[in-house]
């Protein structure tokens, strides 16, 4: 009984000590440079909206931010840098639906995303968008919807490489719409584009930053929203659930992450940081010209998130039998 004692009350002093010092540690947060890994190459949404953070928190915070590109493995090998980092606030990421939710796709991975990442809070979301070469006979979803049914293994799409957001989109559109098409990945969706431009694939699910740019020069044809409702930036584009499958729903999101056992306080002070930065006017204005939508919330719902989508893209995942290494 007084050994059981004394251990309690060891943890207990173990843990006020680590709450306190944690506590001291981000009333002076941050005293030196912050590292930012992106796992993803340059000019993507996430590399974007790494940048914006780090451009707008470094004069409130005095110190450089600086951003990390480290692209591999649909951004697990930035991530495992991150994972293995020190638990100390200068070392954060950016990551992705492939990184917190879709990382059952790779049977191999040399850390685990669920218990070695912590996160700060989700960066935004933003729908994707179904698009056509603007010579396609598919004038509307629902003839392509039709004609994906009705001809198996007939329709290439295209994705910004296994694993990432445009992938798991349209295979959760293939699971919840009968429907079988071929799988032609690129190394990010700049190359995809240029494809399906040239009419060398038939169609692509892909971020709405990237696309709408080609949808607006009328060198792409948008059909479909992914979203549940439809997006402010497109009004006159259904979704996929209101054009011939009511149940699908797929966003592509981006969160802030940081090692596990960084202290509590710390991560506080960056979720609030992070988000009093987002929500000024030009920041607003920077986000919905991406179509990107930012929801306040803190580390907590961020990770019950991360567990619902969990169970969301590994139902895809098995379904769609996406082994990835």
């Amino acid at each position: 009984m007084k050994r059981s004692f004394l251990k309690s009350l060891g943890r207990s002093v173990l843990a006020a000590t680590l709450f306190c010092c944690g506590a001291a540690m981000a009333q002076d947060y941050p005293t030196q440079s912050i590292r930012l890994v992106v796992p993803f190459p340059p000019a993507g949404v996430a590399d974007i909206l790494g940048r914006m953070v780090s451009q707008r928190l470094a004069t409130p915070y005095g110190q450089s931010i600086v951003v990390d590109n480290r692209p591999g493995a649909s951004g697990h090998l930035g991530a495992q840098v991150v994972s293995k980092a020190p638990p100390d606030g200068y070392t954060l990421m950016v990551g992705t639906i492939g990184i917190h939710a879709a990382y059952a796709s790779y049977s191999k991975l040399n850390y685990s995303p669920a218990s070695e990442l912590q996160p700060i809070m989700i960066l935004g979301e933003a729908p994707n968008i179904v698009l056509v070469p603007a010579n396609s006979p598919f004038k509307t979803f629902p003839e392509l919807l039709a004609f994906a049914r009705a001809n198996p293994g007939k329709l290439n799409y295209a994705s910004a490489g296994p694993g990432s957001s445009v992938h798991m989109v349209t295979a959760l559109f293939e699971l919840e719409s009968g429907t079988r098409m071929n799988h032609v990945p690129y190394k990010g969706s700049g190359p995809a584009l240029i494809d399906l431009i040239g009419g060398q694939v038939d169609l692509m699910f892909d971020n709405m930053s990237s696309s709408v740019p080609h949808i607006q020069s009328g060198k792409l044809r948008a059909l479909a929203v992914t979203s549940a409702k439809r997006n402010a930036n497109l009004p006159n584009v259904p979704t996929i659930a209101e054009s011939g499958v009511p149940a699908y729903a797929g966003t592509s999101w981006w969160t802030l992450a940081a090692p596990a056992g960084t202290p509590p306080a710390v991560i506080d002070k960056l979720n609030r940081d992070v988000l009093r930065v987002v929500a000024t006017p030009d920041a607003q204005k920077q986000l919905a010209a991406l179509g990107v939508t930012i929801t306040p919330n803190t580390p907590a719902e961020a990770q019950a998130y991360f567990k619902s989508e969990t169970q969301k893209w590994g139902r895809v995942i098995e379904a769609a039998k996406l082994k990835l290494d």
